[in-house]
């Protein structure tokens, strides 16, 4: 019984993931994209790296906080380090800023 308990929280908790991956994700892309637009930004060849800087950061986010408010209590649940925490969240903004860093050095 406690062996379906468990299995039946991991579902529930990589269910949980993808909806908050993917809820989440998908409005702040929607806001980037839009900023980007706003100020003349094609996302079309380097919109990329936003996209991947924004799951970086949602990894970050869900590392340190939403997985501690889940329905999984099983083994590996730590924060990353401040150090790796701030390495990611550093790369992720750097990530994200490289399209409009791209369309200002082609202007030039």
């Amino acid at each position: 019984m406690k062996a379906l308990t468990v299995s039946l929280g991991l579902i529930l908790e990589v269910i949980r993931i993808i909806l908050i991956f993917g809820l989440l994700g998908g409005f702040l892309s929607t806001i980037v994209s839009e900023i980007y637009n706003t100020i003349g930004v094609n996302l079309t060849h380097t919109g990329w790296w936003c996209y991947f800087g924004i799951l970086v950061l949602l990894f970050v986010i869900y590392r340190n906080k939403f997985q501690f408010s889940g329905w999984y209590n099983g083994k590996g649940r730590k924060k990353l380090t401040k150090l790796v925490t701030k390495l990611l969240i550093s790369c992720s903004i750097i990530m994200i800023l490289i399209p409009g860093l791209n369309e200002l050095i082609h202007r030039l």
